[in-house]
């Protein structure tokens, strides 16, 4: 069943996420603060929404992906009083968990439905449709979801009530974070030890060493010719945005009074990192920090 679609927030995802709605068949009205991210939208069969509130007022769904928690927030506590009662909100910004459960206990109190759907797979991703969603909410509400997000990705995931799909991204994100640093590790010692990249890499990735940081997204150039390495570290999955997501990882290892030593420690690299490079490389150039620290070209 084509839905009509809200899509608030079409920068470097959102927008390919609201254009695959759109192809899919539903009628998508999206609204960004940048008006050049909604003339690209526009050539991608997304209407242009005059006003936020114009076009919660007429959606059957109302999908969000915003930079950080306050702005979800915000964002609710600007539209909930517009739409219509009963209508599904679909969060897929990654956020803190305790966040998305205000954002969903507003949404309800209000009258509507909520679901936090947050995303794996980065721009590319998010414009080949191939992403993962990791949903947290009813159940109810995530058959409802389910059609929309599947027309956005490849692999769509209920992990539980409100929070769960956060929490599930910064988990996952961890894990990622911290196997770049030990595969970017791993590359520096291999070159010191006189073993070439391709070496090892055709060894650790039909072996024990093997892993998504590797084998898909390996952080030197040569083995993966479809990685950032091999073109200047261009984001696909910014350094900036893996520090959000290991600073968010952070707060909920604090919180619940986790030992996560290696999570910890990989926050506190990627936030350097990040200070120095914000949005300009992909995540994975963290193997640049590795090899300055080890005393060579950078």
């Amino acid at each position: 069943m084509n839905r009509t679609v809200a899509f608030i927030g079409l920068g470097h995802m959102g927008g390919p996420m609201a254009a695959n709605l759109s192809r899919a068949g539903h009628r998508v009205l999206g609204h960004d603060l940048i008006p050049a991210a909604v003339r690209a939208a526009a050539g991608t069969g997304v209407e242009p929404a005059a006003s936020v509130t114009g076009a919660v007022a007429v959606a059957d769904v109302v999908i969000s992906m915003l930079p950080a928690g306050k702005h979800v927030l915000g964002l609710y506590g600007g539209i909930l009083a517009d739409a219509r009662p009963g209508t599904l909100f679909i969060d897929c910004s990654t956020i803190d968990v305790a966040d998305a459960r205000t954002a969903h206990e507003r949404a309800v109190a209000a009258g509507m439905r909520a679901l936090d759907a947050p995303v794996s797979g980065g721009v590319v991703g998010a414009e080949a449709a191939t992403l993962t969603f990791m949903a947290g909410g009813g159940d109810h509400e995530f058959t409802e979801a389910r059609p929309l997000l599947e027309a956005m990705g490849r692999k769509v995931v209920h992990c539980g009530g409100p929070g769960a799909g956060q929490a599930a991204k910064i988990c996952n994100n961890m894990i990622l974070g911290v196997s770049m640093i030990a595969v970017s590790e791993a590359f520096v010692l291999a070159e010191s030890l006189g073993l070439s990249p391709q070496a090892l890499y055709d060894v650790a990735s039909t072996a024990s060493g093997q892993c998504w940081a590797l084998s898909v997204n390996c952080p030197v150039p040569g083995p993966v010719p479809t990685s950032p390495a091999n073109h200047d570290y261009r984001p696909g999955f910014a350094a900036s945005l893996m520090a959000k997501d290991l600073g968010l990882a952070a707060n909920a290892v604090h919180e619940g009074g986790v030992h996560a030593e290696l999570g910890l420690r990989a926050a506190e690299l990627y936030a350097a990192y990040a200070e120095r490079v914000g949005d300009s490389e992909d995540f994975s150039g963290i193997v640049r920090t590795v090899r300055e620290r080890s005393g060579e070209e950078a």
